[in-house]
């Protein structure tokens, strides 16, 4: 490509070979590692994040591949200019440049110039491909370049070749164009003018280079990053709106419960939740104490299967059904059958586990029941055992189950554990010499049943929650768990 006295310096001298190839090995090298990244990733994963680096490989060895090309170009000098046809005679057929390999950039660069003084025009064959010409048609002069150029954007290259020629400044922009078939391609120019002696504008020369795939790679890379930051922006509103939900809906225990028209202390209650910690999303765990009419107090922990703001708000949908129906006399198995019949109901199917248990202050009773759930633990005299389980299946796994219920007599002093799974991680399978056939101990069961001496020496409920927290709060959960004590005071 000729470019003999720019405006504003002279031509820059090539650089040596063996320079170039040391740039060359390079880059392939960077090539090699980069795709050999780019492999490893899933190229078909529903993770918005997993395709915004996948785009950003893609883009980064298309750029590297362009380097290659261009360095190779740059070490074996400018490609030869067709000769232009005579008026006189027919036109010269060029040779069509061979198609090339995928992923290949040798027909992506071409360069031209334009004469003012004798209106001419030298095309490299390269950019016949480019700005898709018949090789054996003569090169276009500037007047009718624009007419290969996409509608909207003749305007562009119309301001960039005036602002070359009249003002000497240099062309660094894109367009696009039309190829007879109907494919459009976007081509970025660079060129400047070129002077004579006597510092007028003699000619133009540029630069042309097929951008198409860059730019199509980096619009994946912009639209994935646009979908990532759209999931996250997701994720963070449901996630705040589920703990909104969960706060609205639990009770906002500080410290220890108090109910409100009790008389003399009955129950001392305490409760907390641990998140998981493995996971940002909530859960469908719940605790709850509800004073009913007749003096006797509601105990329940559950948890509905799942995440997110739709778990969370079926779960308040079975809290409400807990309470209403413990307020309106429900006794806890009958209660259980009518919550296995509304999940059994739901649009969504649905899974639960949960324990529900009424406290008769005046004999000191728990009637309770429980839907596939891990028992409460009692605590007495320094020493912890679970509570023989009545038989009850998970809340909406068949239709028309039948909860059993049992009675437990407590005393002064005894503790009540109750807790939702997931309190600790794995699941153990030693069975608890206290369980009828079948039934397992938890691992965080085991381990609550441990604190025994601890939890008897315990002034209040407050104090027992302190010392389950500081047992299990550094534990990698994968779910979120709930766990409430009740200490009978007389």
């Amino acid at each position: 490509m000729p470019s003999h006295l720019s405006a504003d310096r002279p031509a820059a001298q090539p650089p040596g070979r063996g320079s170039v190839d040391a740039l060359i090995s390079q880059t392939r090298r960077l090539k090699g590692d980069m795709d050999a990244v780019r492999r490893d990733t899933r190229p078909d994963g529903s993770d918005p994040q997993d395709r915004w680096q996948r785009a950003l490989y893609d883009l980064a060895l298309h750029q590297l591949d362009d380097l290659d090309q261009h360095l190779a170009q740059l070490r074996d000098g400018p490609p030869p200019v067709p000769a232009a046809p005579t008026s006189s005679e027919e036109p010269t057929v060029r040779a069509v440049p061979p198609t090339p390999r995928h992923g290949s950039l040798i027909s992506r660069v071409g360069s031209a110039e334009w004469n003012l003084l004798t209106d001419e025009a030298s095309w490299s064959a390269e950019l016949y491909q480019i700005l898709g010409r018949d090789p054996a048609s003569p090169p276009l002069t500037l007047d009718e370049l624009p007419s290969l150029v996409w509608d909207a954007d003749r305007p562009k290259l119309t301001t960039m070749v005036t602002d070359c020629l009249i003002d000497a400044k240099p062309i660094d922009g894109e367009f696009r164009v039309v190829h007879p078939g109907g494919d459009i391609r976007t081509v970025h120019m660079m060129g400047e003018p070129v002077l004579d002696p006597d510092g007028s504008t003699a000619s133009m020369w540029a630069v042309l280079r097929d951008v198409s795939e860059l730019r199509r790679s980096q619009r994946a890379v912009s639209e994935t990053r646009d979908s990532l930051h759209r999931h996250r922006h997701q994720a963070q509103t449901e996630h705040r709106l589920a703990v909104e939900l969960q706060e609205a809906v639990l009770p906002p225990w500080r410290g220890s419960l108090r109910l409100p028209h009790q008389g003399p202390e009955t129950l001392d209650l305490a409760a907390h939740c641990l998140p998981s910690t493995t996971s940002a999303l909530i859960g469908g765990d719940w605790y709850d104490a509800l004073e009913l009419a007749d003096g006797e107090t509601l105990l329940s922990v559950g948890d509905l299967t799942g995440h997110g703001v739709a778990v969370t708000s079926g779960m308040a949908t079975l809290l409400g059904a807990v309470r209403g129906m413990a307020v309106a006399g429900t006794q806890p198995g009958q209660l259980m059958a009518w919550l296995n019949q509304l999940l059994d109901a739901t649009v969504q199917p649905a899974l639960g586990s949960a324990v529900c248990c009424r406290y008769r202050p005046q004999t000191r009773t728990l009637v309770w029941a429980q839907a596939g759930h891990p028992a409460p633990l009692l605590f007495r005299d320094g020493t912890g055992r679970r509570l023989r389980a009545p038989a009850g299946v998970l809340l909406g796994a068949t239709s028309g189950a039948v909860y059993e219920q049992a009675e437990e007599t407590l005393r002064p002093g005894d503790l009540l554990v109750l807790h939702t799974e997931g309190l600790a991680p794995g699941r153990g399978e030693s069975p608890h010499p206290s369980e009828a056939d079948g039934e397992r101990d938890t691992t965080a069961a085991n381990r609550l049943l441990d604190l025994a001496p601890r939890l008897g020496e315990a002034r209040t409920a407050q104090d027992c929650v302190r010392m389950i927290v500081a047992e299990f709060g550094e534990d990698e959960r994968e779910d979120d768990a709930c766990v409430l004590v009740a200490k009978v005071m007389s």
